[in-house]
């Protein structure tokens, strides 16, 4: 994939019947499906099963098996609740009859209510100030590790520009938070706000155990630790666009028992809080 138009083809589901959808897979340089691609698509297959005009408000999802890149992936969404306000579908991934993946989302009608959030960082380093993960690769290729070369070489429709560059050969001890500036590659102007926060979706799922890790990367890289995404919530606060670059600001409060907890708040370049994420991801020392 190289632009939003590959990624939007990705994520639209080929429906099997109303309440049953397939996908298939396309790797971001890893061996096994990626967590934000059955996210984002199994929130398709939900959204497809609203009649209401509700919108997305919530979401809280279960990793339960890896994903085969081969395989077809077949969605099934139960119809669990139509209120007066809030509609809640719960969605199951499957492969070869076995359970991979739940979800469950929340969709409300439009309403208006009270207003507020937390400000974004002001002091954050703009995007044109960083360098991407493309220059990073191109201008220090020949000494990343080979298992991150190969990671960051991988085609994709947005680029990444990390505020806080790791050196992989410094060993110390690093803050558990990062910041990353993203973008999405090619036209986004026709984009609706359902196709927009699956999108969103799809690009949560990157980098936010990475704030885990840099607690410990006196010891821990990715290379000495398996890792997987076990959780994933969000909610979604308001409409917004992909037209500029947005802020994904990450910390983590607690990592234990082999696992690394992380949330994350993505901003608008103006400050615009669009949405929270969190996440519990397995962090075992090999």
């Amino acid at each position: 994939m190289t632009n939003v138009k590959d990624l939007v083809e990705l994520l639209a589901l080929k429906e099997i019947n109303p309440t049953q959808f397939e996908g298939f897979s396309k790797t971001v340089g890893s061996p096994n499906v990626f967590g934000g691609q059955v996210l984002a698509q199994a929130l398709n297959a939900a959204t497809r099963t609203i009649t209401n005009k509700r919108v997305l408000h919530s979401m809280h999802s279960y990793f339960l098996e890896a994903g085969d890149l081969e395989v077809p992936i077949t969605y099934t969404v139960n119809i669990i609740r139509d209120g007066g306000s809030f509609s809640v579908r719960r969605v199951t991934a499957d492969q070869n009859g076995t359970t991979i993946f739940i979800l469950s989302a929340s969709f409300q009608k439009r309403e208006e209510g009270y207003n507020h959030q937390i400000k974004i960082n002001e002091d954050v380093k703009q995007p044109e100030e960083l360098m991407s993960w493309t220059e990073v690769l191109e201008q220090f290729g020949e000494v990343i590790p080979k298992k991150t070369k190969g990671f960051l070489a991988a085609e994709r429709p947005i680029e990444f520009k990390p505020v806080e560059l790791v050196d992989p050969f410094n060993k110390v001890d690093l803050p558990a938070f990062t910041n990353v500036w993203f973008k999405l590659k090619g036209d986004t102007s026709q984009l609706d706000l359902a196709t927009k926060q699956q999108i969103l979706t799809y690009i949560s799922d990157y980098n936010i155990l990475a704030a885990a890790m840099n607690r410990h990367a006196s010891k821990a890289h990715w290379g000495n630790t398996q890792t997987a995404s076990l959780d994933h919530s969000m909610w979604y606060f308001r409409d917004f666009d992909f037209d500029d670059w947005l802020l994904y600001a990450i910390e983590s409060p607690n990592a234990s028992g082999a696992r690394g907890f992380a949330k994350g708040n993505i901003f608008t370049r103006d400050g615009q809080l669009v949405a929270s994420v969190a996440q519990e991801g397995l962090m075992r020392p090999r």
